[in-house]
Formats: C-alpha cells, sequence, structure tokens
C-alpha cells in the first residue's frame, strides 16, 4: 500500500472498522457458507442487512460521512475513500451491499438541502439506520441522459403535487421507507431547472414496488417503482422546486470515489486470493505459481492496482483541498472500476476450472464488480466529462 501521512485517529477508526467486520460481519457469512457457495448469497440476507446497518450506526461507522454539524463524522474524501477500500479488501458480501456503509439506501450530502421538518423526519432517522429510502431516477427511457425522465409532477389548485410516472433500476427500493422521487414539473425547462425533488413516504396511496428486478449480479436487485397519482405537498420538495438536479449531483463526486474505492478494495481481495491459490495449487510436480504466465497474470494485476489506488487517492485529496472534483471523481472511477473487472478476469483465469465454479465466490464477485462500470456515471459517460475538462 502507498505510503501516506494518515493521521493515527484515522489509522484507529479504520483498525476498528476491521475488527467490526471480523468480529460481526463475516461470521454471519460463515453460518451460511453451504448456501453461499451454491448461489453466491444467502436466503436471509435482506434481514442481516437491516440488523447490519443499525449495529454500524450504533458504532459511529454508517453515518461517518456526512457532516459534523449534522452529527456525522466529518471525513475527507480521502478518509472515507480509505474507509471503503478497507471494507471491501475483505471480501464480506454484507460490506458491499451497505450493510456497514451507505451509497443510496442511507444518508447522503443531497439530504443536506433538507428544511429541519425534513431533517427531523427523513435525515436524522436516515442516519440512526432507523430508516431506508431509495433514488429514484432512473426511468426505462431515460438512464444517463436523465434529462428526458417522464415522471410528471403537476401542482393542482388545493396546492398539492399530484406525481405520476414509473422508475426502474432503483437500488434498495424493495425495502425503503420513503423515496427521493425526481418528476418533470416544468417540461419547457427539464434540462434548466424544470425538475423537482420529492419525499415520497411509502405508504403514501399509489406509490408501490411493481417489480423486483434480476441482475446478473447475486447481491444487486433493484426494483420498478409506479407512482400512480401519489399526492404531496410544497414541503415534500428537496431544496428548491425545480432545481432537483441541482440537489442530486451535490454528493456525485463522494459516490463516484466511495465506488472507486470499492473497487480498489475488492482487487485486492481478489488478488489475494489468487496469490493464495497460486503458492498452494500444484500442477505438473510445482506450484502454478512458478509458472511464467500465472505469474505475468498476478503482476499484471498488482500493477494496475497500485496504479489505480495512488490515482484514487490522488483525485481524493485534491478535491479536498478545493478542486471542483468533476474531473478527479470521474477519472478515479472510470481507472478503478475498469481495473477491477480485469483483476477479476484474471482472477477466475488463476483459478482455472475452480474459479468458474460458485464454490469459491471468485465469479460471484466477477459478475457484481461489472455494474460498477454502469451505475453513478457509464464509464462512456465519464470519458466524455474528463474530455470536457480537457477543452474537447
Amino acid at each position: 500500500m502507498p505510503l501516506l501521512n494518515i493521521p493515527d485517529e484515522l489509522l484507529e477508526i479504520r483498525a476498528s472498522l476491521r475488527q467490526f467486520i471480523e468480529r460481526e460481519v463475516l461470521p454471519i457469512e460463515d453460518a451460511h457458507r453451504e448456501e453461499i457457495q451454491e448461489r453466491g448469497t444467502f436466503s436471509t440476507i435482506r434481514e442481516e442487512v437491516l440488523k447490519l446497518r443499525k449495529r454500524s450506526a450504533e458504532l459511529g461507522f454508517y453515518a461517518i460521512h456526512m457532516p459534523e454539524e449534522l452529527g456525522g463524522g466529518g471525513l475527507s474524501l480521502l478518509d472515507q475513500v480509505l474507509l471503503h477500500e478497507e471494507g471491501a479488501r475483505t471480501g464480506s458480501i454484507l460490506a458491499q451491499i451497505e450493510g456497514i456503509f451507505p451509497v443510496v439506501s442511507g444518508p447522503n450530502p443531497i439530504h443536506m438541502d433538507c428544511t429541519e421538518a425534513q431533517r427531523e423526519k427523513y435525515l436524522y432517522p436516515l442516519m440512526a439506520a432507523d430508516k431506508i429510502t431509495c433514488f429514484a431516477l432512473t426511468e426505462p427511457g431515460a438512464g444517463s441522459d436523465a434529462t428526458r425522465i417522464q415522471t410528471r409532477a403537476t401542482k393542482g389548485e388545493d396546492g398539492i403535487w399530484t406525481i405520476t410516472g414509473r422508475k426502474h433500476f432503483i437500488t434498495g427500493g424493495a425495502d425503503a421507507d420513503f423515496a427521493l422521487v425526481f418528476a418533470v414539473t416544468d417540461p419547457e425547462r427539464r434540462a434548466k431547472g424544470g425538475i423537482t425533488a420529492f419525499f415520497v413516504d411509502a405508504d403514501t396511496p399509489g406509490y408501490a414496488v411493481t417489480r423486483v428486478q434480476r441482475t446478473m449480479s447475486p447481491y444487486q436487485n433493484p426494483v420498478e417503482l409506479t407512482l400512480d397519482g401519489v399526492r404531496v405537498s410544497d414541503a415534500n420538495i428537496l431544496g428548491q422546486e425545480g432545481f432537483g438536479f441541482y440537489s442530486a449531483v451535490r454528493g456525485i463526486n463522494g459516490a463516484r470515489l466511495q465506488i472507486a474505492a470499492r473497487g480498489l478494495g475488492l482487487a485486492q481481495h481478489l488478488l489475494d486470493r489468487s496469490l493464495e491459490y497460486a503458492k498452494d495449487r500444484v500442477a505438473f510436480g510445482q506450484p502454478i505459481g512458478a509458472n511464467q504466465f500465472v505469474q505475468g497474470m498476478i503482476v499484471d494485476s498488482f500493477a494496475e492496482l497500485e496504479q489505480a489506488r495512488l490515482l484514487v487517492y490522488q483525485c481524493a485529496s485534491e478535491i479536498d483541498e478545493g478542486a471542483d472534483g468533476r474531473r478527479q471523481a470521474a477519472l478515479g472511477k472510470l481507472v478503478a472500476t475498469e481495473m477491477v473487472g480485469r483483476v477479476a478476469d484474471r482472477a477466475i483465469q488463476v483459478h482455472g476450472g475452480n474459479g468458474f465454479m460458485t464454490e469459491l465466490g471468485i465469479e460471484a464477485w466477477y459478475r457484481d464488480v461489472r455494474a460498477m462500470r454502469l451505475y453513478e456515471g457509464t464509464s462512456e459517460i465519464l470519458r466524455a466529462n474528463i474530455a470536457k475538462t480537457l477543452g474537447l
């Protein structure tokens, strides 16, 4: 690991996180090891995630990324990267699916735009892991180009908004107590001040989870949400009417670097597994790690991981020092998520036929990390964003 001037306090927090995972998280997975080896996941995983979130909040991890004035830990982006990386390198399934740190199902910098009443009703319960949320932006016809969303919110003469539309690929939607729903409120200005973000409680009439969507990952099952004449008041608007995207992008840099950090940690986990296997597996009278072809794959993974780690750390540091973060966050996520995909592919190759089997869990991570190049900005969108910062 590159040498950094990491404060002793953060080193202690990182060590505490590692101990928490080893003491309270991994034993849960070990108890379901046989089922995980067969399916990649286990039947009670959702229940365990909810319990772990509460425990993580009690220990101070769950909201540690939030500002101190809101009751969080006030960590810098580099600090957050180091902790997310540490959580991922353990190879814990529960740690990756928001059992310890939230991504879209818990408190997020976007909630800094809450009014005091909204903080009491939504934000503080999120920080305590008493409630779960979801980020309802993506639609069947609007992914990377979110300005094309069709969900509409119209205000009646009684001052109440009526929201109608359909969302999909919504992470955490199956368990959410409320959703942050983005809807067009001014069709003529949707690209510049025509989209509003609304808090919608899951028990609001007209709000429904209509389908659980299956993915190639054993850990990710987003949902489709339907809003059929959902009625909410002005008190449910996050931030300013018509400027929902301004709130939405508030936490985008942090989210992208957290994903990059997960990529670093999972790549380290897969590299460690590959090294161990290469030393222990014997073929033709010697460990396969003595084979130059195997050595080449491991060294390539090691080199790419070290390069990506230095880059992500540097990008996080630059934002902490005042950079606007558009280029840094996009670059960090692009490089780290592309890298972990290649490392996962090599890990299967090093493990041979065993790597292709579900028993070792290598192929499950291979499938899971593929999505990293899609959410919070596809690799292609990130390249386009970086190109703009280069004057193209």
